[in-house]
Protein backbone atom coordinates (compact mmCIF):
# COMPACT_ATOMS: atom_id res chain seq x y z
CA UNK A 1 0.00 0.00 0.00
CA UNK A 2 1.33 3.30 -1.04
CA UNK A 3 1.98 6.19 1.51
CA UNK A 4 -0.34 9.20 0.93
CA UNK A 5 2.38 11.13 1.48
CA UNK A 6 4.33 10.58 -1.33
CA UNK A 7 1.56 10.96 -3.60
CA UNK A 8 1.42 14.85 -1.91
CA UNK A 9 4.90 15.53 -2.55
CA UNK A 10 4.61 13.86 -6.29
CA UNK A 11 1.33 15.95 -7.40
CA UNK A 12 3.27 18.80 -5.55
CA UNK A 13 6.38 18.19 -7.58
CA UNK A 14 4.06 17.92 -10.80
CA UNK A 15 2.69 21.26 -10.21
CA UNK A 16 5.82 22.93 -9.48
CA UNK A 17 7.35 21.77 -12.32
CA UNK A 18 4.84 22.86 -14.85
CA UNK A 19 4.45 26.32 -12.85
CA UNK A 20 8.04 26.57 -13.88
CA UNK A 21 8.09 25.83 -17.09
CA UNK A 22 5.02 28.84 -17.81
CA UNK A 23 6.63 31.62 -19.96
CA UNK A 24 3.89 34.17 -19.85
CA UNK A 25 0.59 35.46 -17.36
CA UNK A 26 -1.70 33.85 -20.21
CA UNK A 27 0.12 30.51 -19.85
CA UNK A 28 0.23 30.46 -16.20
CA UNK A 29 -3.43 31.12 -15.72
CA UNK A 30 -4.17 28.11 -18.10
CA UNK A 31 -1.82 25.70 -15.67
CA UNK A 32 -3.44 27.47 -12.63
CA UNK A 33 -6.74 26.27 -13.66
CA UNK A 34 -5.90 22.77 -14.62
CA UNK A 35 -3.80 22.30 -11.25
CA UNK A 36 -6.55 23.99 -9.06
CA UNK A 37 -9.42 24.31 -10.76
CA UNK A 38 -13.29 22.43 -11.11
CA UNK A 39 -11.93 19.71 -13.41
CA UNK A 40 -8.23 19.58 -11.26
CA UNK A 41 -6.65 16.38 -9.49
CA UNK A 42 -7.56 18.32 -6.40
CA UNK A 43 -10.86 18.99 -7.14
CA UNK A 44 -11.60 15.08 -7.73
CA UNK A 45 -9.90 14.22 -4.26
CA UNK A 46 -11.91 16.80 -2.59
CA UNK A 47 -15.16 15.23 -4.22
CA UNK A 48 -13.85 11.98 -3.49
CA UNK A 49 -13.93 12.59 0.63
CA UNK A 50 -17.94 11.74 0.94
CA UNK A 51 -17.09 8.10 0.49
CA UNK A 52 -14.66 7.94 3.39
CA UNK A 53 -15.18 7.23 7.30
CA UNK A 54 -14.86 10.54 9.23
CA UNK A 55 -11.64 9.74 10.96
CA UNK A 56 -9.84 9.04 7.09
CA UNK A 57 -12.37 12.06 5.57
CA UNK A 58 -10.62 14.46 8.38
CA UNK A 59 -7.12 13.44 7.82
CA UNK A 60 -7.25 13.54 3.83
CA UNK A 61 -9.03 16.80 3.77
CA UNK A 62 -6.17 18.09 5.83
CA UNK A 63 -3.48 16.68 3.17
CA UNK A 64 -5.57 18.04 0.83
CA UNK A 65 -5.61 21.35 2.31
CA UNK A 66 -1.88 21.36 2.59
CA UNK A 67 -1.21 20.51 -1.01
CA UNK A 68 -3.61 23.14 -2.41
CA UNK A 69 -2.31 25.91 -0.25
CA UNK A 70 1.19 24.70 -1.33
CA UNK A 71 0.40 24.97 -5.16
CA UNK A 72 -1.36 28.55 -4.68
CA UNK A 73 2.14 29.03 -2.48
CA UNK A 74 3.92 28.31 -5.62
CA UNK A 75 1.39 29.95 -8.41
CA UNK A 76 1.51 32.89 -6.27
CA UNK A 77 5.22 33.34 -6.68
CA UNK A 78 5.79 32.45 -10.24
CA UNK A 79 2.86 35.51 -11.10
CA UNK A 80 4.84 37.68 -9.51
CA UNK A 81 7.82 36.92 -11.55
CA UNK A 82 6.00 36.57 -14.78
CA UNK A 83 4.77 40.50 -13.65
CA UNK A 84 8.09 41.54 -13.09
CA UNK A 85 9.35 40.13 -16.31
CA UNK A 86 6.42 41.51 -18.13
CA UNK A 87 6.89 44.77 -16.70
CA UNK A 88 10.89 45.09 -17.81
CA UNK A 89 9.97 43.95 -21.22
CA UNK A 90 7.23 47.09 -21.70
CA UNK A 91 9.75 49.98 -20.29
CA UNK A 92 12.52 48.05 -22.16
CA UNK A 93 10.17 48.69 -25.60
CA UNK A 94 9.42 52.02 -24.88
CA UNK A 95 12.72 53.35 -23.77
CA UNK A 96 13.97 55.78 -26.06
CA UNK A 97 17.34 55.76 -26.63
CA UNK A 98 19.19 59.71 -27.56
CA UNK A 99 22.08 57.91 -27.74
CA UNK A 100 21.57 56.05 -30.69
CA UNK A 101 23.13 57.21 -33.92
CA UNK A 102 23.45 55.01 -37.36
CA UNK A 103 27.08 54.69 -38.33
CA UNK A 104 26.00 55.17 -42.30
CA UNK A 105 24.51 58.55 -41.35
CA UNK A 106 26.35 62.17 -40.71
CA UNK A 107 25.11 63.59 -37.62
CA UNK A 108 22.42 65.99 -38.13
CA UNK A 109 22.82 69.34 -37.01
CA UNK A 110 19.98 71.81 -36.13
CA UNK A 111 19.92 75.11 -37.96
CA UNK A 112 18.32 79.02 -37.21
CA UNK A 113 14.52 78.87 -37.89
CA UNK A 114 12.73 79.57 -41.24
CA UNK A 115 11.25 82.51 -40.27
CA UNK A 116 14.13 83.79 -38.28
CA UNK A 117 16.39 83.20 -41.48
CA UNK A 118 13.50 85.20 -43.24
CA UNK A 119 14.18 88.35 -40.43
CA UNK A 120 17.77 87.97 -41.11
CA UNK A 121 17.57 87.70 -45.41
CA UNK A 122 14.90 90.81 -44.81
CA UNK A 123 16.81 92.97 -42.80
CA UNK A 124 19.95 92.08 -44.81
CA UNK A 125 17.77 93.44 -48.01
CA UNK A 126 16.77 96.73 -46.80
CA UNK A 127 20.10 97.44 -45.26
CA UNK A 128 21.29 97.27 -49.02
CA UNK A 129 18.62 99.96 -49.51
CA UNK A 130 20.11 102.27 -47.14
CA UNK A 131 17.20 101.65 -44.17
CA UNK A 132 18.40 101.15 -40.63
CA UNK A 133 16.86 98.49 -38.71
CA UNK A 134 14.80 99.47 -34.87
CA UNK A 135 13.26 97.16 -32.42
CA UNK A 136 10.68 97.87 -29.57
CA UNK A 137 8.68 96.13 -26.63
CA UNK A 138 5.95 93.32 -28.00
CA UNK A 139 3.59 94.56 -24.98
CA UNK A 140 2.48 97.98 -25.72
CA UNK A 141 0.35 100.94 -24.09
CA UNK A 142 -2.71 101.50 -25.67
CA UNK A 143 -1.25 105.19 -27.12
CA UNK A 144 1.52 103.83 -28.50
CA UNK A 145 -0.44 100.51 -30.34
CA UNK A 146 -3.34 102.49 -31.02
CA UNK A 147 -4.39 106.50 -30.23
CA UNK A 148 -0.70 107.97 -31.42
CA UNK A 149 -1.39 105.78 -34.78
CA UNK A 150 -5.16 108.15 -35.58
CA UNK A 151 -6.82 105.55 -33.42
CA UNK A 152 -8.60 107.26 -30.72
CA UNK A 153 -10.81 105.55 -27.89
CA UNK A 154 -13.75 103.91 -29.67
CA UNK A 155 -13.00 104.69 -32.97
CA UNK A 156 -13.84 101.74 -35.21
CA UNK A 157 -10.92 100.91 -36.97
CA UNK A 158 -9.79 99.46 -33.99
CA UNK A 159 -12.25 96.78 -34.86
CA UNK A 160 -9.52 95.86 -37.95
CA UNK A 161 -7.22 94.32 -35.22
CA UNK A 162 -8.68 91.31 -32.73
CA UNK A 163 -6.62 92.72 -29.91
CA UNK A 164 -4.91 90.63 -26.82
CA UNK A 165 -5.28 92.99 -23.51
CA UNK A 166 -3.50 92.21 -20.78
CA UNK A 167 -4.46 92.70 -16.79
CA UNK A 168 -2.00 95.33 -16.76
CA UNK A 169 -3.10 98.50 -15.23
CA UNK A 170 -6.65 100.32 -16.14
CA UNK A 171 -8.76 98.00 -17.70
CA UNK A 172 -7.39 97.76 -22.07
CA UNK A 173 -4.75 99.96 -21.85
CA UNK A 174 -1.61 97.58 -22.02
CA UNK A 175 -1.92 95.23 -24.98
CA UNK A 176 0.58 92.79 -26.79
CA UNK A 177 1.00 94.60 -29.79
CA UNK A 178 -1.41 94.30 -33.24
CA UNK A 179 2.02 95.49 -35.28
CA UNK A 180 5.19 96.66 -35.23
CA UNK A 181 3.77 100.19 -36.04
CA UNK A 182 4.28 101.19 -32.42
CA UNK A 183 8.08 101.27 -32.94
CA UNK A 184 7.90 103.97 -35.69
CA UNK A 185 6.51 106.46 -32.99
CA UNK A 186 8.85 105.59 -30.49
CA UNK A 187 11.61 106.06 -33.10
CA UNK A 188 10.11 109.13 -34.48
CA UNK A 189 9.97 110.64 -30.80
CA UNK A 190 14.23 109.87 -30.54
CA UNK A 191 14.97 110.81 -33.76
CA UNK A 192 14.23 113.64 -35.58
CA UNK A 193 14.06 113.10 -39.56
CA UNK A 194 15.02 112.03 -42.09
CA UNK A 195 14.48 108.46 -41.17
CA UNK A 196 15.06 105.75 -43.33
CA UNK A 197 14.39 102.39 -41.14
CA UNK A 198 12.49 99.11 -40.94
CA UNK A 199 11.45 97.43 -37.57
CA UNK A 200 10.76 94.01 -37.59
CA UNK A 201 9.28 91.85 -34.69
CA UNK A 202 6.35 89.31 -33.50
CA UNK A 203 2.98 90.46 -33.04
CA UNK A 204 -0.23 89.19 -31.49
CA UNK A 205 -3.89 88.77 -32.79
CA UNK A 206 -6.79 86.55 -31.88
CA UNK A 207 -6.96 85.44 -35.58
CA UNK A 208 -8.10 81.88 -36.40
CA UNK A 209 -5.51 80.15 -37.70
CA UNK A 210 -5.80 79.16 -41.68
CA UNK A 211 -3.37 78.77 -44.46
CA UNK A 212 -2.53 82.58 -44.70
CA UNK A 213 -2.69 83.53 -41.49
CA UNK A 214 -1.33 82.33 -37.86
CA UNK A 215 -2.15 84.18 -34.04
CA UNK A 216 1.38 84.98 -33.60
CA UNK A 217 3.09 85.96 -36.25
CA UNK A 218 6.63 88.05 -37.53
CA UNK A 219 6.04 91.62 -39.24
CA UNK A 220 8.39 93.49 -40.40
CA UNK A 221 7.38 97.77 -41.03
CA UNK A 222 9.34 100.43 -42.47
CA UNK A 223 9.25 103.86 -42.42
CA UNK A 224 10.44 106.87 -44.29
CA UNK A 225 10.58 110.35 -42.99
CA UNK A 226 11.97 113.24 -45.49
CA UNK A 227 11.26 116.17 -47.33
CA UNK A 228 9.77 115.44 -50.88
CA UNK A 229 8.95 111.97 -50.51
CA UNK A 230 5.59 110.77 -52.86
CA UNK A 231 3.57 108.04 -53.34
CA UNK A 232 5.68 107.38 -56.21
CA UNK A 233 8.89 106.37 -53.90
CA UNK A 234 6.59 103.87 -51.78
CA UNK A 235 5.41 102.30 -55.12
CA UNK A 236 8.82 102.29 -56.17
CA UNK A 237 10.29 101.31 -52.78
CA UNK A 238 8.04 97.94 -52.73
CA UNK A 239 9.09 97.13 -55.89
CA UNK A 240 12.37 97.52 -55.71
CA UNK A 241 12.73 95.11 -52.82
CA UNK A 242 9.99 92.48 -54.15
CA UNK A 243 12.13 91.71 -57.01
CA UNK A 244 15.26 91.97 -54.64
CA UNK A 245 14.25 89.30 -52.40
CA UNK A 246 11.73 87.17 -54.29
CA UNK A 247 13.49 87.47 -58.00
CA UNK A 248 12.73 89.07 -61.28
CA UNK A 249 9.59 86.94 -62.12
CA UNK A 250 8.22 88.27 -58.73
CA UNK A 251 6.03 91.36 -59.02
CA UNK A 252 3.80 93.93 -56.54
CA UNK A 253 0.67 96.10 -57.38
CA UNK A 254 -1.05 98.19 -55.38
CA UNK A 255 -4.28 98.35 -54.19
CA UNK A 256 -6.82 101.08 -53.13
CA UNK A 257 -7.14 100.15 -49.18
CA UNK A 258 -7.94 102.12 -46.04
CA UNK A 259 -5.75 102.29 -42.65
CA UNK A 260 -5.88 104.91 -39.96
CA UNK A 261 -2.20 105.94 -40.03
CA UNK A 262 -1.97 105.99 -43.75
CA UNK A 263 -3.21 108.66 -46.68
CA UNK A 264 -3.77 107.39 -49.15
CA UNK A 265 -3.56 103.41 -47.94
CA UNK A 266 -2.93 100.90 -50.31
CA UNK A 267 -2.67 97.05 -49.85
CA UNK A 268 0.45 95.14 -51.10
CA UNK A 269 0.37 92.33 -52.86
CA UNK A 270 2.54 90.49 -55.08
CA UNK A 271 2.41 87.63 -57.46
CA UNK A 272 1.44 84.28 -56.15
CA UNK A 273 4.86 82.51 -55.93
CA UNK A 274 3.21 78.79 -55.41
CA UNK A 275 1.12 79.22 -58.59
CA UNK A 276 2.66 81.62 -60.29
CA UNK A 277 0.17 83.56 -60.65
CA UNK A 278 -2.13 81.32 -62.29
CA UNK A 279 -4.13 81.01 -59.27
CA UNK A 280 -4.25 78.12 -56.65
CA UNK A 281 -6.24 77.41 -52.99
CA UNK A 282 -3.22 79.70 -50.96
CA UNK A 283 -4.16 82.63 -52.92
CA UNK A 284 -7.92 82.19 -53.41
CA UNK A 285 -7.62 81.38 -57.30
CA UNK A 286 -6.33 85.27 -57.73
CA UNK A 287 -3.02 84.44 -58.77
CA UNK A 288 -1.75 87.43 -56.27
CA UNK A 289 -1.33 86.87 -52.60
CA UNK A 290 -1.97 89.77 -50.14
CA UNK A 291 1.90 90.81 -48.21
CA UNK A 292 0.92 93.95 -46.09
CA UNK A 293 -0.29 97.56 -46.34
CA UNK A 294 1.39 100.68 -47.05
CA UNK A 295 0.49 104.33 -47.74
CA UNK A 296 1.88 108.07 -47.24
CA UNK A 297 1.93 108.89 -42.95
CA UNK A 298 -1.15 110.76 -42.06
CA UNK A 299 -0.82 114.26 -40.78
CA UNK A 300 -2.47 113.20 -37.40
CA UNK A 301 0.14 110.89 -36.67
CA UNK A 302 2.87 113.40 -37.51
CA UNK A 303 0.74 115.27 -35.11
CA UNK A 304 1.14 113.21 -31.98
CA UNK A 305 5.01 112.93 -32.55
CA UNK A 306 5.32 116.37 -32.98
CA UNK A 307 6.69 116.84 -36.64
CA UNK A 308 5.45 119.45 -38.96
CA UNK A 309 3.56 117.56 -41.94
CA UNK A 310 4.16 121.31 -43.92
CA UNK A 311 7.64 120.61 -43.67
CA UNK A 312 8.45 116.83 -44.04
CA UNK A 313 6.32 114.00 -45.78
CA UNK A 314 6.74 110.11 -45.25
CA UNK A 315 5.43 106.87 -46.02
CA UNK A 316 4.98 103.41 -44.08
CA UNK A 317 4.93 100.21 -45.27
CA UNK A 318 4.32 96.36 -43.32
CA UNK A 319 4.12 92.80 -43.75
CA UNK A 320 4.60 89.61 -42.50
CA UNK A 321 7.81 87.76 -42.79
CA UNK A 322 6.08 84.30 -42.48
CA UNK A 323 4.42 85.12 -45.57
CA UNK A 324 7.36 85.83 -46.67
CA UNK A 325 9.22 82.53 -46.19
CA UNK A 326 5.80 80.72 -47.39
CA UNK A 327 5.47 83.24 -50.67
CA UNK A 328 9.31 82.44 -50.97
CA UNK A 329 9.63 78.52 -50.08
CA UNK A 330 6.42 77.50 -52.07
CA UNK A 331 4.89 76.64 -48.43
CA UNK A 332 0.73 76.29 -49.10
CA UNK A 333 0.12 76.09 -45.33
CA UNK A 334 1.24 78.65 -43.07
CA UNK A 335 0.70 76.65 -39.77
CA UNK A 336 3.08 74.34 -40.94
CA UNK A 337 5.70 77.09 -39.78
CA UNK A 338 4.49 76.76 -36.02
CA UNK A 339 4.46 72.67 -36.31
CA UNK A 340 8.11 71.85 -35.61
CA UNK A 341 7.78 68.76 -37.55
CA UNK A 342 11.44 67.62 -38.01
CA UNK A 343 10.57 65.75 -41.61
CA UNK A 344 9.24 69.88 -42.53
CA UNK A 345 12.27 71.30 -40.05
CA UNK A 346 15.18 69.38 -42.47
CA UNK A 347 14.16 70.81 -45.69
CA UNK A 348 14.09 74.08 -45.02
Amino acid sequence: MSDPGDADASLVATATARLTATSSLDTLVEVEAELLGKRSTLAAAQKALGGLEPEQRREAGLRLQTVRKQIEAIVAERRAALEQTARADRLAADRFDLTEVLASEVPWRGHLHLVQRTRDELEDVFVGMGFAVAEGPEVETDWYNFEALNMPPAHPARGMWDTLYLNLGEPETVVLRTHTSPVQIRLMQTQAPPIYAVMPGRCYRRDTPDARHIPTFNQIEGLVIDRGISFADLAGTIETFTTAYFGPDTHSRLRPSYFPFTEPSAEYEITCTICGGDGCRTCSHTGWIELGGCGMVDPAVFAAVGLDDEQWSGFAFGFGIDRCAQMRHEIPDMRVLLENDVRLLRQI
